[in-house]
Formats: C-alpha cells, sequence, structure tokens
C-alpha cells in the first residue's frame, strides 16, 4: 500500500511543483530533514537528544511553508528545467541557501553526536545554523510576497 501512496505523492508533487527548479528545491530541503532525522538516531546522551528534537520539530515545520513557496513559485514561473527565472531568482537563491544551512545543521547535529564526553553547551551551535535556516526561508516568503503580480 505505501508503494501506490508515494506513487499518488509523486503525481501530486509533479503537478504542483514541475519537475524543475521549484521542486529540486522542496526536494533538497526535505532530504535535509530526512538527514538531520537520521543523526538523531544516535545520540545517546538523552538531554542533547531532547534539544536537537525541539529543534528537529522546529525544523519540520518549516516545510509546508517551504512547500507552498515552492508552489507559489511554480505557478509564476513554471520550471522543467534549472533555469532560474529573473523576476523569483531571489526567491530561488534564498530556498537554495536554505537548503544548504539544512544541511549544515545536520552536520553540526552529527557533530554533536559524535563528541566525547559531556557537550558543555548542548545543542548551541546546531541551534545558530538552524536559526539561518528559519531567517533563509522567511527571506524566500517575503521576496515572493514583494514579488506578487495581483
Amino acid at each position: 500500500m505505501a508503494f501506490f501512496g508515494a506513487v499518488r505523492q509523486g503525481r501530486k508533487d509533479d503537478l504542483e511543483l514541475g519537475k524543475g527548479l521549484w521542486r529540486r528545491a522542496h526536494d533538497r530541503f526535505h532530504r535535509g530533514l530526512d538527514r538531520y532525522h537520521q543523526v538523531l538516531e544516535g545520540v545517546d546522551d538523552d538531554q542533547l537528544y531532547n534539544e536537537l528534537v525541539e529543534i528537529a520539530n522546529e525544523l519540520a515545520a518549516l516545510l509546508p511553508r517551504v512547500r507552498a513557496v515552492c508552489v507559489e513559485a511554480q505557478k509564476r514561473a513554471p520550471s522543467d528545467g534549472l533555469d532560474v527565472p529573473g523576476a523569483l531568482a531571489g526567491v530561488h537563491r534564498a530556498l537554495s541557501k536554505a537548503g544548504n544551512s539544512l544541511a549544515t545543521t545536520a552536520e553540526a547535529a552529527a557533530m554533536l553526536r559524535l563528541a566525547v564526553g559531556p557537550v558543555p553547551v548542548g545543542a548551541l551551535s546546531v541551534q545558530r545554523r538552524a536559526d539561518a535556516v528559519f531567517e533563509q526561508v522567511a527571506d524566500a516568503e517575503r521576496l515572493l510576497a514583494g514579488n506578487n503580480p495581483n
């Protein structure tokens, strides 16, 4: 049954996000979230784990916002390739930065997981990187709203 659900979701994604630039931006963000959650599986320290899970929940709450930006961008500037539409270049840049920052957030969490002994500042380094993701998603939303053709 899960196979058919994945097929249906793929068709829905193709319809809403296209197969180009905006789909790639969305999928990259989604993969970054998956990576972050995979890192959580190896955390032994309960306090650190709880801090990282809280950050994970906040980051996961961004996915519907990223999807909404990508869906709207696909409506305004449909993409089936990798060419960045000039009018929405800033939106794409912000989404790309958010994907990169999410990857570095997962990397920072992995480094904490591998730390020997107690971590004196907890997940502070991960939170700082996550804050950049929040800002960049907000930037993408702001830029898309500022580029509203209505």
